[in-house]
């Protein structure tokens, strides 16, 4: 786990930075702060004075914040305007972005404008994915208010939506102008979706630092009560992790395709289950099955898997789901976009910390994984 300029967990600085790089220059800052009072600083220095911004956010998160965002960001340009979306995974559609590219072209926005995603991952995915396509591409920021979208989804300008139910299917790679990180946030955050950031946070370990992966277990209490501190390193620790392997691979053409962790079967699980479960929570299922599938190629013993298990627990994760047939999680894996030439890429974990790309996974082996989460 990369070190801050001080000791890890004695930050005393009311904001940290993280710059991502792309092609050795630097392309947008992530900003982890605890509240929004440095964002229209941060805003203004992206030059948007005279330009319009559009917040895009969905019912859940609009009556928590998006007036508070408004009134600051107001003062930074020519004017500010709100769209609202019903709140879930369903609406993380074509249609809607239609409904957005309206608004904006009703409002007269142009390509110096920009929107603002202030929400989670399925606000941040959507508008990025009406961002990179609005007038061939326009700017936006994103400001994520859910661990998950905290500590991934925001992060390396993988946008997108579903297309009738299989997901992420249509997007585009388009880089933010910046990442504002309110770590305040956390605490309005029901248990279910702070445990489903858990899943991508855990997975950053696995794939990337097991020594992150080994702090995060130690600290399960900590993390657990939302201690602002631990909360804080936390996530500075995923960031660390997920720009390190954006960096390398913006495109997913070679590491960042490790990011994909538990993600094969994770999305297939999603998919069936009409996307009832949490993303996080598939991201989970689908790493201990990966894990499970690790061991029996004899990469990992069983009492790593039986800890992993007992972590995803401890953090309010499931670690069994019912109600689905082996057959047709493996069917579905065969539309994921991880597809590659007819094989799927699966992430496999040679050892904790260190993950590879196998693409000889057999479907029989999926199907022994499977009985290790899937119950009648």
């Amino acid at each position: 786990m990369e070190q801050n300029e001080r000791k890890q967990g004695e930050t005393t600085e009311r904001t940290d930075r993280l710059t991502v790089c792309r092609d050795e220059k630097p392309a947008y800052e992530i900003v982890l702060t605890e509240d929004f009072s440095a964002l229209p600083r941060e805003v203004e220095a992206l030059q948007v004075a005279g330009r319009r911004l559009c917040i895009v956010t969905d019912s859940t998160v609009e009556p928590l914040y998006a007036e508070e965002v408004r009134r600051l960001l107001a003062p930074c340009c020519r004017s500010v305007i709100t769209f609202v979306f019903p709140a879930g995974e369903a609406n993380k559609n074509l249609k809607t972005v239609q409904a957005l590219y309206q608004t904006l072209i009703e409002r007269e926005f142009d390509r110096n404008d920009l929107l603002v995603a202030l929400g989670g991952g399925v606000t941040g995915d959507l508008c990025g994915f009406a961002a990179a396509t609005y007038l061939r591409g326009i700017s936006f920021i994103q400001i994520p208010t859910t661990l998950l979208s905290q500590v991934d989804s925001s992060i390396g300008g993988k946008t997108g939506v579903d297309f009738d139910a299989y997901k992420n299917m249509v997007g585009a790679f388009h880089m933010p102008r910046l990442v504002y990180t309110n770590i305040g946030t956390l605490k309005t955050l029901p248990d279910s979706e702070f445990a489903a950031g858990m899943g991508e946070v855990i997975k950053h370990g696995l794939i990337r630092s097991r020594d992150y992966y080994e702090w995060l277990l130690e600290n399960e209490a900590a993390i657990r009560s939302r201690d602002p501190q631990t909360l804080r390193r936390m996530v500075r620790g995923s960031n660390e992790i997920k720009r390190a392997v954006v960096e390398q691979d913006p495109t997913e053409r070679g590491d960042r395709m490790l990011l994909n962790f538990g993600h094969t079967l994770g999305h297939a699980i999603e998919k069936l289950k009409d996307f009832q479960l949490l993303h996080g929570e598939c991201v989970a299922l689908g790493s201990l099955a990966a894990m499970s599938l690790s061991q029996a190629r004899g990469y990992l013993d069983g009492a790593q898997t039986d800890r992993f298990e007992r972590a995803l627990s401890a953090f309010g994760l499931p670690v069994r789901v019912g109600g689905l047939e082996k057959e047709a999680v493996i069917r579905a894996t065969r539309h994921d976009k991880k597809m590659d030439s007819g094989a799927i890429r699966f992430i496999l974990l040679r050892e904790i910390g260190c993950a590879f790309v196998d693409r000889s996974v057999t479907e029989e082996e999926m199907s022994r994984a499977l009985d290790r989460i899937l119950t009648a």
